[in-house]
């Protein structure tokens, strides 16, 4: 007998010094009476990027305790197929939350919560919302100026509402000590565990008791289809692809230098103006009336000036190709030796604050001098009117900025260098980020094609909507079709342009949303699984197409009597055949048995 629990969100807020400080499952397990053996192992989907901690313990003496604990939402983001199996394989949902980190919770409410309810597919999972911490505004100022404090916190309003659109059970649990995690935390846990082996009991003596009505003849036993090929992600490769960028230097459209002009290091405007809203003020993506804070605008002007007579844009708009890159000149002379460390430091997703400062200290080996330049990239990086957080963060807490600041000048002619043309629209677009995330494009635009001298290029064999949702993954290393066939598009347009791990994620859309499907709608809808199979084929997706293959044999009844399951090649259909379900000799075995059964009923009891 087994329980398995999944926990989803992270218990401290974001501006928490105590990194130390258990977290809510694994205070549980270690006071808990009723819990022995614990083990625990960590789970990554590539190195550096936690996903999820899994315990192993003994609850109720022999029942067995399995503990998924998913610290963040990105699982969501990255790899839909293993948080629906999470979900999928649940026996109880634990979702927490800290009440002073009301952006977080704001995510979770927005986009993660439709995400869980999607996943769960009316099932009936207990679920338990924790809201875990002691408001540090509990009795709010009513000064007017104090309004947007009153909104850092979550209120337990917020919480009831939450938990009601999920069905959920409320706690709040004001800090993690014996009384909060045994008694009420663990008084609530432990009872949905109760129920959830009950339940499990019960069905197990149903299926008990209808096996041992038939004892004379048993009916034929029906093997398990064979199992489907399993495809696995493809870690991203998001953040190195533009440190790459930066590695190379292609495309690049700024180059600062010393006071004296005789040092140089080339950058992206796109790339700073992402992370950085002084350089946005720097290069005129907005105005010192729209910075909100003057010590930003200060700063930049200390900080650098754009040499006079460079053909500097009066506003950010598309510029030929030819356009020689904006000439910059740093006036800090130790900021400017540190430059290409800050630089790599930015373009690596700008989470490695450690490495930075271990950086600096080596090449500067003055504390002062470390301090001053440490302290303008933090100006730099902070966002205009809100408290500086990166001192005090470490590069495990912080999220990448790039997937949601870059997202602000995807689709926009801000910066843009390139115009495609397609379906008489135009989208622009940014040369450096296309060159750095995919390699069709990096030759496009630095070899002798047509297209590296052009600031218009045609695109031709896609739709509009499926090369926008394309740009998108470029920009953001995110996507998220509405439909088979936009997933089905946006594989073709991904293999045209040879960008692999957008593809990956595509196939195991399909593959997701069609496993989803009951066999009732598989047998009435109008999508076509042998069309799918053909393309798939047709564009180089081997994984995709040989799950498809297996897909139609596994459902060989249903698809057998559709007439797409002519169109299938002599040697698909063998395949189809071969790899049947429920297969040949079964059905004649369940034949057999059905007239036993039918002849046995006819038979005369008294003769």
């Amino acid at each position: 007998r087994s329980v398995n629990i999944v926990a989803f969100g992270n218990e401290r807020d974001g501006f928490s010094e105590d990194n130390q400080q258990p977290s809510l499952i694994w205070s549980y397990l270690g006071r808990s009476a009723l819990i022995s053996q614990i083990d625990s192992s960590l789970s990554a989907s590539h190195v550096g990027n936690p996903v999820f901690t899994e315990y192993q313990a003994c609850v109720f003496g022999n029942v067995r305790l399995v503990v998924h604990d998913c610290r963040v939402w990105d699982i969501f983001d990255s790899d839909w197929y293993t948080s629906c199996r999470l979900i999928g394989g649940a026996d109880i949902i634990v979702i927490k939350y800290s009440v002073n980190d009301k952006t977080s919770f704001q995510e979770l409410k927005d986009s993660y919560v439709p995400m869980v309810k999607k996943a769960l597919n009316h099932c009936s999972v207990p679920v338990i919302i924790s809201a875990i911490g002691a408001r540090k505004n509990e009795v709010p100022c009513t000064c007017p100026l104090c309004t947007s404090d009153r909104r850092s916190c979550v209120t337990a309003s917020e919480g009831v509402q939450l938990a009601k659109e999920l069905g959920a059970t409320y706690l709040e649990l004001h800090t993690l000590n014996d009384f909060y995690i045994q008694k009420y935390f663990g008084g609530v846990l432990e009872y949905f565990m109760i129920q959830s082996l009950n339940q499990k009991s019960s069905e197990k003596m149903k299926k008990r008791k209808k096996t041992q009505k038939c004892r004379r003849v048993q009916p034929p036993q029906l093997e398990q289809p064979e199992k489907m090929p399993i495809l696995k992600g493809e870690a991203s490769h998001y953040n190195a692809d533009l440190h790459n960028l930066l590695c190379c230097c292609q495309c690049a459209d700024v180059a600062f230098y010393t006071e004296d002009l005789s040092t140089v290091v080339e950058a992206h405007k796109i790339i700073l103006c992402s992370v950085s809203h002084l350089f946005m003020l720097l290069f005129g993506v907005k105005s010192p009336s729209d910075a909100h804070d003057a010590s930003v605008v200060q700063l930049a002007q200390s900080l650098f000036t754009v040499q006079a007579g460079d053909p500097f844009p009066s506003s950010p708009r598309a510029v030929p190709p030819c356009v020689p890159p904006v000439r910059v000149v740093v006036k800090d002379s130790v900021f400017c030796s540190c430059l290409p460390d800050i630089l790599h430091f930015i373009y690596s997703g700008a989470f490695q604050w450690e490495r930075l400062e271990e950086d600096i200290r080596k090449k500067l080996k003055d504390p002062d001098k470390t301090e001053h330049v440490l302290e303008k990239v933090k100006c730099i990086l902070k966002t205009p009117g809100k408290l500086n957080t990166v001192k005090d963060c470490k590069s495990h807490q912080i999220k990448q900025l790039y997937n949601t600041s870059l997202r602000l000048f995807f689709n926009t002619p801000v910066l843009a260098d390139v115009i495609f043309k397609i379906q008489g629209a135009t989208v622009p677009a940014h040369r450096a980020v296309l060159v750095a995330r995919c390699e069709v494009m990096a030759a496009m635009f630095n070899g002798n094609y047509l297209e590296a001298n052009s600031i218009q290029v045609p695109v031709y064999g896609v739709s509009k909507d499926t090369f926008l949702s394309f740009l998108e993954y470029l920009y953001t290393d995110s996507c998220c079709p509405a439909s088979i066939l936009q997933a089905m598009s946006l594989l073709i347009c991904a293999e045209m342009y040879q960008v692999m791990r957008l593809q990956h994620i595509c196939e195991l859309y399909i593959i997701t949303q069609l496993q989803s499907m009951p066999s009732r709608e598989l047998a009435s809808t109008s999508l076509s699984i042998v069309s799918l199979l053909k393309k798939a084929k047709f564009h180089n997706s081997d994984c995709l197409s040989t799950w498809l293959l297996h897909f139609i044999a596994t459902n060989y009844l249903i698809f057998s009597q559709k007439p797409e399951f002519q169109e299938l090649s002599v040697e698909e259909r063998n395949f189809v055949e071969m790899h049947r379900w429920p297969s040949n000799l079964y059905l004649k075995q369940l034949a057999d048995y059905r007239n036993y059964i039918h002849s046995q009923k006819c038979h005369c009891t008294v003769m």
